[in-house]
């Protein structure tokens, strides 16, 4: 049996029992496992606890620090390494080879893992969707997610999705991919869409507004990845007829016709997204900078003792 590797896992969830098994399935080389969830009302925590993970309850008040911020600052991991994984990714033995050896180098405090992702049964190869570097993987002490200013539109969710991790010090790549894939079905991708769009909206809406952007990662054509898409973005939001450049974008340009129909209907489904984040961006413009959406806020728990699940036996 491989023996365990000394990083701590963060999955952020709620209703995710279509994906949790594979996930927790793939992430026995961890030495520990937190699920932290969101008031699940299916059978997210019984799977967590019947894999052995450590189950935290989060309740959004609405207000910054949103789950993946409040969970670096508050749980107790016992690591010095913290590797982020959503409920429909799974860390393949090969990447967690890779993972050992490379929280032992001295040199690098985090590590952007590349994600291949899948939709409808099919690798999206092309479109621009690969390679695909999210930093995962880093000492949970020197990151923290940027904060975008969206946590005042509701309808959003209580976890950083889009946001990107500032880190203190070197980041290296690792070459081994990530799995991503949703069991879920289309539903799920449409309903979580729709609320991304109106994160996406008021992102927008700020790049436009000139908001002030402190404490997030800046702008830079000549940085590095993160900084050059961050650049292209405030381009982008200031050209006309979005939906069908991001048509054209995906499926032409960068090719994602090579993916097949699966390649289609992605490419025909982001065309529609980037018209739900203009309507909402005309939205906020026209609106006094508000959505015409309600929420409910609970207050975040202020006890670990008494929302840390024991492992299950």
């Amino acid at each position: 049996m491989s023996s365990k590797i000394p990083v701590s896992v963060l999955i952020p969830a709620k209703n995710e029992e279509a994906n949790l098994p594979a996930c927790l399935a793939s992430l026995t080389r961890a030495d520990e496992v937190f699920v932290v969830d969101s008031q699940s009302t299916d059978n997210s925590i019984e799977i967590a606890k019947s894999h052995g993970a450590n189950v935290v309850q989060f309740s959004f008040n609405g207000h910054w620090p949103k789950k993946k911020n409040w969970s670096l600052d508050n749980l107790p991991f016992r690591n010095e390494w913290v590797l982020i994984v959503d409920c429909d990714e799974r860390i393949t033995p090969e990447l967690w080879e890779e993972i050992d050896q490379a929280i032992h180098n001295n040199e690098d405090n985090g590590y952007y893992l590349n994600r291949r992702v899948f939709f409808l049964g099919k690798w999206i190869r092309h479109g621009g969707k690969y390679p695909d570097w999210n930093l995962r993987l880093f000492k949970h002490e020197k990151g923290r997610y940027e904060n975008l200013n969206t946590e005042n539109i509701p309808n959003t969710g209580d976890n950083e999705v889009h946001e990107h991790v500032i880190l203190k010090g070197k980041v290296g790549y690792l070459k081994n991919d990530m799995l991503h894939e949703d069991f879920r079905n289309l539903y799920h991708w449409l309903e979580r869409h729709n609320r991304y769009s109106n994160w996406e909206a008021r992102v927008y809406f700020n790049l436009l507004t000139g908001k002030d952007d402190s404490g997030t990662i800046g702008a830079n054509l000549f940085g590095d990845a993160v900084q050059r898409k961050r650049f292209l973005k405030k381009v982008w939001v200031r050209l006309p007829f979005k939906p069908i450049l991001r048509f054209v974008l995906f499926y032409i340009i960068q090719r994602g016709f090579l993916d097949g129909k699966a390649g289609y209907i992605y490419a025909r489904l982001l065309s529609q997204y980037e018209y739900q984040i203009g309507v909402k961006l005309y939205e906020l413009r026209h609106c006094g900078g508000q959505l015409n959406t309600t929420t409910t806020s609970k207050s975040v728990p202020t006890s670990l003792t008494q929302e840390i699940g024991q492992t299950a036996s």
